[in-house]
């Protein structure tokens, strides 16, 4: 049944992926290498059980569509559950269910599921080789879609297991598609056994389990035991035209431009300035020897949603999916190119929709489902930064906390201090793009990691305060808003490559070449020093998107108090003290 095991494999290792196969009876077990040949290969192989289809040769190269399941398009919240000893260690924002009730039962599902069938053993390698940030993964697989798409994202196969070296210290990761049975459905992460087991899809990070599962649900109570960070955030190094370099962490909820962020083009009037994509959606962070915080990004893949990605949202990104990328669920041209909502162009006559029926720009179904989405290399950013894999890692100089709000929220504001930036960052709440949901609902998101984190949420936030006490050069915190609207709806900042001034500004707040003014909820910038040059923004919308209201913040503050209610106990007293600080400043 099992191919030979590779001999840099650990005894535990081993012997797990054994205990796996005997429950699960797949008729064949394959360890992955990495390698290019192993590449091809598989891909054939899904080409011709009709898993993927091959994208047009000259013009995507190496690309591949897939067609998930119509019952198996998104990620359920529902479905997913943290996996502690107690209810509280999990927290009121996440599904909790009892370790061993929760092992019984995907035991029985697993159960004989993979006759029939390839177990492939893929083992994974999260951030630079021969950094101490990096962690090893394996994930067990029935789905050639995930082992296709975790070659991607992950530096897998061979590289991992050099680094694992014999040891025990692994994520335990078991995936089986079940037939893709919705009434089957089930993620659980076990945070104090490094375990990931998913049941019942085959789609996103369902079935790749690096990344959310493993990059953020396990990784945050990794982090916290050892004494560090495992964020939901974009890391970016912003070069001036004099070559000074400023790494920047940024956190927004899904759909906010936390990639656009990541991998901007300059506009015109500011080229010669210089953004360098470290990473896209996963920071982990360590606070160095220098008192500073250092980041690294552990994937060595983009995940992004595909809807509303263009030459004009992020054109880097655009270039990054020209070649060896798996798109999910989005339009076929005739021509066997990709066609989603947002990309610039109307679909071509004869254009097939995500489940493969004529598309015609009247239907009232979407060309690409909303939830479709590309994994792409990240070595095809054209603006990758050179420290991509750095062991160290980049020097964080400033974190960004942004959401997406049509009012109360000011375009940008520094927090006082660190305590204040945390403050900002808990407070977080940020309204679904429209072809999410209802726009005018505002979801609370504490750090953009509300359904990510794999501990309770007031516990997370606290850590985050008693963080700022070791660090003896903390990055500076800004609060971001790219969203706000005027009265007749129209968005008052024009975003995407413009955010560059907004970045330009901190940078000057960095080095302190711009004063700042105080307001309630943080300083803010006098609107002569952002720099508006070759942009035709009447400076009153400026002034609006900068605008502090009161009565907008005494409502803010009021749904922020009613959230803190759901938390536990263990919510700080120093958030408390911040949150009274901005109420008193409003007088309220």
């Amino acid at each position: 049944m099992s191919e030979s095991v590779p001999r840099s494999s650990s005894q535990s290792l081993s012997d797990w992926v054994e205990d796996v196969a005997r429950l699960t009876r797949p008729s064949r077990v394959t360890w992955c290498d990495g390698s290019q040949d192993e590449r091809r290969r598989l891909a054939e192989q899904a080409v011709n059980d009709s898993i993927l289809i091959p994208l047009n040769k000259t013009r995507l190269p190496g690309c591949y569509l897939h067609r998930s399941r119509q019952d198996d398009i998104a990620r359920i919240e529902d479905t997913a559950f943290v996996c502690t000893a107690s209810r509280e260690e999990a927290g009121p924002t996440n599904n909790w269910r009892a370790p061993d009730e929760a092992y019984l039962e995907l035991s029985s599902r697993a159960r004989d599921s993979m006759r029939g069938r390839t177990m492939y053993v893929m083992p994974y390698l999260m951030g630079p080789p021969n950094s101490e940030f990096a962690r090893i993964g394996v994930e067990l697989t029935d789905s050639l879609y995930a082992v296709l798409g975790m070659r991607i994202m992950t530096r897998m196969g061979s590289v991992a297991l050099e680094a694992l070296n014999g040891s025990t210290n692994f994520n335990h990761g078991v995936h089986c598609t079940l037939d893709v049975d919705p009434k089957r459905r089930l993620i659980c992460h076990f945070p104090d056994d490094n375990a990931i087991w998913s049941m019942g899809s085959n789609y996103g990070t369902s079935a790749l389990l690096s990344r959310e599962s493993f990059g953020l649900r396990i990784a945050s109570k990794l982090a916290r035991k050892e004494g560090w960070l495992a964020e939901h955030m974009t890391i970016l190094g912003l070069e001036n035209p004099q070559g000074e370099i400023w790494y920047i962490a940024a956190a927004f909820p899904d759909g906010c431009g936390k990639t656009s962020l990541s991998m901007l083009t300059p506009p015109p009037a500011l080229g010669n300035w210089r953004v360098h994509t470290v990473g896209d959606d996963v920071a982990w962070l360590r606070i160095g020897k220098d008192g500073r915080l250092w980041a690294v990004n552990p994937e060595a893949g983009c995940f992004s949603a595909a809807p509303g990605t263009s030459g004009h949202s992020n054109r880097n990104l655009m270039c990054a999916v020209e070649r060896n990328t798996l798109f999910t669920n989005v339009a076929l041209t005739p021509d066997n190119e990709v066609w989603w909502e947002g990309i610039g162009q109307a679909p071509p006559p004869g254009t097939l929709d995500w489940q493969g029926r004529l598309f015609a720009p009247y239907s009232t179904t979407p060309g690409a489902h909303s939830s479709s989405h590309f994994v792409t290399p990240v070595s095809n950013n054209p603006a990758l930064s050179s420290h991509h894999n750095d062991p160290q890692g980049v020097p964080i100089s400033a974190i960004l906390f942004g959401a997406r709000r049509s009012n109360t929220v000011p375009l940008v504001a520094e927090a006082f201090d660190w305590k204040h930036g945390v403050y900002l960052g808990a407070s977080m709440g940020s309204e679904a793009p429209a072809a999410i949901g209802d726009t005018r609902k505002v979801r609370r998101d504490p750090m953009a990691m509300a359904s990510l984190c794999g501990y309770d949420l007031g516990s997370y936030l606290g850590y985050w305060a008693t963080l700022g006490r070791r660090l003896r050069r903390p990055p500076k915190i800004y609060m971001v808003n790219w969203f706000r609207k005027a009265v007749d709806g129209s968005y008052l900042w024009p975003g995407y490559r413009e955010n560059l001034r907004i970045l330009q500004w901190i940078a000057d707040r960095l080095t302190g070449r711009v004063k700042a003014q105080e307001s309630p909820v943080g300083l803010l910038p006098d609107v002569s020093d952002v720099n508006l040059e070759g942009l035709n923004l009447p400076i009153d919308r400026l002034r609006a998107a900068l605008a502090i209201k009161a009565d907008e913040w005494s409502a803010e503050l009021s749904s922020l108090e009613e959230f803190v209610a759901r938390l536990s106990s263990d919510l700080p007293h120093e958030l408390e003290v911040q949150h009274q600080a901005t109420a008193a400043a409003f007088a309220l």
